[in-house]
């Protein structure tokens, strides 16, 4: 990736000593008022919707985040898998800030990154600001025009430097895969073992915006579509970065599509302070190496005690 070059550090390295945070308990609760409007309430909201889009009275910011479509629509399509079918438990809510800018960390897994959207969920739904999630995203993601253009829509850019910066200076909550496509496309066999974070751009970039890094532990996602195999010859003939064979695709076809029900859990750790530096100390490589690394390992011994803590994979419906 061209542009990716300047990304990579943004999204993809290793480990170093941190606190353990104790798992707390902010367990996701359904929105105010979600449920107790009656179906002539949403018709009448769903026109006025409809009004304001083709009168184009609606607003969109400079990434193209449009907040409206976002809650109207975006959220409440993938908002029953996050509820009816993976059953999220989100902690660790207080170690958000309501209002000013921060920089979420993440593991990243599951083939197909459905934990993106389950990350943004948690923050919009659970948290008492209701905080839009702005994730940087891969070139591969911009270079699809519907994907593309879904993904600006609900507030995410491009992983670079510059967009990431600009996001927490105007007070934005930021999220970050760092592991990038080596994560989410890593086999069954790795699950849960963090790949390396890269050069530690997101570290830098948070160095200089004043904001604090909040590791983010997510257990669930590698078993929704455990990666057997690929098929790297086509992947490259496409230009994808694999094309996986799990234990239901492609032998069902599109059924194999469907992820499995597993149990997730998604831990939001206490927050690393970075307005104890001076912002020119972004452009320090071995104090962001070594911060990098302090990420990597909190956020590695949260997955381990979190997956513990959450037990099998695939406890019964109730």
């Amino acid at each position: 990736m061209n542009r990716s070059d300047t990304s990579r550090g943004l999204r993809d390295e290793e480990p170093g000593d941190a606190q353990v945070i104790p798992i707390t308990a902010a367990r996701g609760r359904a929105r105010p008022g979600a449920g107790s409007r009656t179906l002539e309430d949403r018709l009448a909201e769903a026109a006025a919707f409809l009004r304001r889009r083709l009168a184009g009275e609606y607003e969109v910011d400079e990434f193209g985040f449009d907040p409206e479509l976002n809650d109207k629509v975006l959220m409440e399509l993938i908002r029953p898998l996050y509820r009816h079918w993976f059953r999220v438990e989100t902690t660790g809510l207080e170690h958000v800030p309501a209002e000013s800018g921060a920089l979420v960390v993440s593991n990243h897994s599951g083939t197909v990154p459905l934990d993106a959207l389950m990350l943004q969920v948690a923050l919009h739904d659970e948290h008492p600001a209701h905080r839009p999630l702005r994730l940087l995203g891969a070139d591969l993601v911009y270079q699809l025009p519907l994907l593309g253009h879904l993904s600006r829509k609900s507030g995410h850019t491009l992983a670079c430097p510059e967009d990431a910066d600009r996001l927490m200076r105007k007070g934005e909550l930021v999220g970050v895969f760092p592991e990038g496509f080596k994560g989410v496309g890593k086999p069954f066999t790795d699950r849960y073992k963090l790949q390396r974070f890269g050069r530690g751009g997101f570290v830098a970039s948070a160095i200089r915006a004043q904001v604090p890094i909040i590791p983010c532990a997510i257990v669930g996602a590698e078993e929704i579509y455990p990666k057997i195999g690929d098929f790297p010859t086509l992947a490259r003939l496409l230009g994808l970065p694999y094309i996986p064979i799990t234990p239901l695709f492609p032998w069902l076809g599109a059924l194999g599509l469907v992820p499995l029900p597993s149990k997730w859990m998604i831990e939001l750790g206490e927050p690393v302070r970075t307005d104890t530096l001076d912002p020119e100390e972004a452009d320090d490589p071995m104090l962001v190496f070594n911060l990098t690394d302090q990420v990597r390992e909190v956020i590695q011994q949260q997955l381990n005690r979190l997956r513990l803590h959450r037990g099998h994979a695939f406890p019964p419906f109730f």
